[in-house]
């Protein structure tokens, strides 16, 4: 039979049936997602000669060894409101998994409804209401009260999407991988906390040594000072010279005051980070006497991808986008909804909780977009793009967390070198200021000479605390850039 000849319902039935199914394969054709390009591959090793341990194998605890700092450093990671911020940001994507979970189920809800309505005298409803009270089928209790008819209902209504093409289960696993990702930024958080305080704590000591180098100057030039205002009452020395040894003592006791104010600062961006107000930071008393581990093992660069906990963030963001893009797409196929009900159902009172008003029934609804797409083609481009946009995050992190090492191995090397080097130039320095001291009281160097050295060992020896203070930091930022310190 062609389809010209077919009755007129079997060619409605048809045209719609071939515009379903041209539905469907459209929905298919527009879903498919962009591929992602091939993962750079990390470096083999960091350096001409790689060990395969690591800093970051150690727990923080066991890296830093004063007592102090690893006292400041627990505290900070109890109150710190950072910190605190972010296990809330952990059970806010739990929550979300959780949401994601019950919709895979089925969703039960207990239901009390009553009501009342007006049927038109010439609708289906109205009739047949008519109709029903003048027929001697039906008793008393099943007679329908008019003109106005109540409705009561009492019992269970559910409504279950069944998940045929994997969407709400896709949309789980993009929610609990992103609950994987808050894990991940906590640690990540913890990580950063630890090294800032380890910095400041660091900063607080340097200023401690510059505060006593200042000191030990301040009493060095008072006692040139002094001695040159003996020699000018003997004639040998001008005001001049007085002038000059005043000016500098005046200068250096300035410096101790910025120095003070300093070491004021740091206090209260290290109480911050305790979450706390300001108040004395306890700490050891010498710079010189910190204690790190001595060898600076970086392992190998794929290290880094278990370790360090943004690498891991991105990647596990990465993957939940992958899985918004797979739910995204399934949007496009048809869906399957069952709607079924049980309880009570009467248009009396009196009637409702009788065995004959139990009723109950299932409805299922398959639905497929065809025509106005747009609102699902947008969500699949979005969740594509957030995808693009994720793997160039991973990709970043990982270029990243490469360069940090190998900077940091670099500047420790050269930091290093810079300190045993300004060691030997404070040393000459200081022997430089006993030389001209000497001279001066033999009258065979000029005051200039004198507080030219003096000057010399001052900012040496200030350089000297600074360049050792950033050893220490670098050494922290190794440690962290090799993903140590949030276990």
């Amino acid at each position: 039979m062609t389809l010209s000849k077919m009755p007129f319902n079997n060619k409605i039935s048809s045209y719609f049936s071939c515009l379903f199914l041209l539905g469907l394969l459209a929905g298919c054709k527009a879903s498919e997602p962009t591929p992602l390009p091939a993962l750079r591959s990390v470096p083999t090793t960091f350096q001409a000669s790689s060990d395969s341990t690591s800093l970051a194998d150690l727990s923080w605890k066991e890296f830093f060894r004063d007592p102090f700092l690893v006292g400041l450093i627990d505290s900070a990671l109890q109150h710190n409101p950072d910190v605190l911020s972010a296990v809330q940001q952990v059970e806010i994507a739990r929550a979300n998994t959780l949401l994601s979970r019950g919709a895979l189920l089925p969703q039960v809800t207990a239901n009390g409804a009553a009501g009342v309505e007006k049927f038109g005298d010439y609708t289906m409803t109205g009739v047949g209401n008519f109709d029903t009270n003048l027929s001697p089928n039906i008793n008393e209790n099943q007679k329908v009260s008019q003109p106005l008819v109540p409705d009561y209902f009492l019992g269970l209504r559910s409504a279950w999407e069944v998940d045929l093409w994997g969407k709400l289960r896709k949309a789980k696993k993009a929610a609990f991988t992103r609950l994987m990702a808050s894990e991940k930024g906590k640690q990540l958080v913890t990580t950063a906390l630890i090294s800032e305080v380890a910095h400041q704590y660091y900063y607080l000591l340097a200023l401690d040594r510059e505060k006593t180098i200042l000191d030990n100057n301040i009493k060095l030039q008072q006692t040139a000072l002094e001695m040159v205002k003996v020699q000018k009452e003997a004639g040998r020395a001008t005001q001049l010279a007085v002038q000059q040894f005043e000016a500098q003592l005046l200068n250096t006791q300035g410096l101790k005051a910025e120095k003070e104010q300093e070491i004021q600062a740091v206090e209260g961006q290290l109480n911050q980070l305790l979450g706390r107000y300001p108040q004395p930071i306890v700490r050891s008393q010498t710079l010189d006497a910190q204690e790190l581990p001595a060898q600076m093992k970086a392992g190998v660069p794929s290290d880094l991808l278990r370790r360090r906990p943004d690498i891991q963030q991105a990647e596990l963001e990465l993957q939940a986008a992958q899985a918004d893009v797979a739910a995204a797409r399934a949007a496009f196929l048809p869906s399957l909804v069952l709607s079924p009900y049980v309880g009570f159902n009467s248009f009396n009172a009196s009637l409702l909780f009788k065995p004959a008003s139990v009723a109950y029934g299932i409805l299922g609804g398959l639905s497929a977009p065809l025509l106005n797409r747009s609102g699902i083609k947008a969500d699949f481009r979005r969740a594509d793009a957030a995808k693009i946009q994720a793997y160039h995050a991973y990709q970043k992190s990982i270029l990243t967390g490469v360069r940090e090492v190998v900077t940091t191995l670099r500047e420790i090397e050269n930091y290093q070198q810079a300190s045993a080097l300004k060691e030997q130039e404070v040393k000459v320095l200081q022997n430089a200021v006993s030389t001209s001291n000497d001279l001066f009281s033999s009258g065979y160097a000029s005051y200039l000479e004198v507080i030219t050295a003096q000057r010399g060992v001052l900012e040496a020896e200030l350089k000297l605390a600074a360049t050792k203070r950033t050893v220490l930091q670098s050494t922290v930022n190794l440690y962290r850039a090799l993903g140590g310190g949030w276990e």
